[in-house]
C-alpha cells in the first residue's frame, strides 16, 4: 500500500485562516501607506517648485492644500504643516498619525513624516515609517 501524501482539510482551513488574516490587515494598512506616499509626492513636488521658495507661509500652505485636493489627500492639510526658512529655503514638514481599526478592539496606530529638507529628512529616516 502507498502512504498517501498531501494536506488535510483542517490543514487547508489553518493556511486558509493565516492567509485571509494577513490580507485582512494588509487590507486595512495599504491605504494608509498610499496616502503617506501621495504626501510626500506633494511635498517633493513642493520642494522642486522655485516659485515655493519665495511665498509666505500662507501661501505655501494654500499651495499644499491645492495639490492636496488633486491627489485626493485627507490626513493633511495646510495648517498641519510646519514651514520655516533653513539657509534661505523653505523647508516644508508634514508629521501626522494614522489610527486604523482592525477588528474588534485591535488598531493599527502608525506615525508619518514627509519633509522637503534633504538633511532633516537623512536624520528621520528611522521615524519616516
Amino acid at each position: 500500500m502507498k502512504k498517501q501524501k498531501g494536506i488535510t482539510f483542517v490543514g487547508m482551513l489553518l493556511v486558509a485562516g493565516m492567509l485571509f488574516f494577513v490580507a485582512l490587515i494588509g487590507m486595512k494598512i495599504v491605504p494608509a501607506y498610499i496616502e503617506f506616499f501621495s504626501v510626500k509626492k506633494v511635498i517633493t513636488a513642493m520642494s522642486n517648485d522655485s516659485e515655493v521658495q519665495n511665498m509666505s507661509v500662507k501661501e505655501v500652505r494654500n499651495s499644499f492644500d491645492r495639490r492636496a485636493v488633486i491627489d485626493n489627500i485627507t490626513a493633511v492639510k495646510g495648517d498641519d504643516l510646519e514651514i520655516s526658512k533653513d539657509g534661505g529655503e523653505t523647508v516644508v514638514i508634514a508629521q501626522y498619525s494614522v489610527k486604523t481599526p482592525l477588528f474588534g478592539n485591535l488598531s493599527a496606530y502608525m506615525d508619518f513624516t514627509a519633509t522637503t529638507s534633504k538633511s532633516r529628512s537623512k536624520s528621520l529616516k528611522g521615524a519616516d515609517i
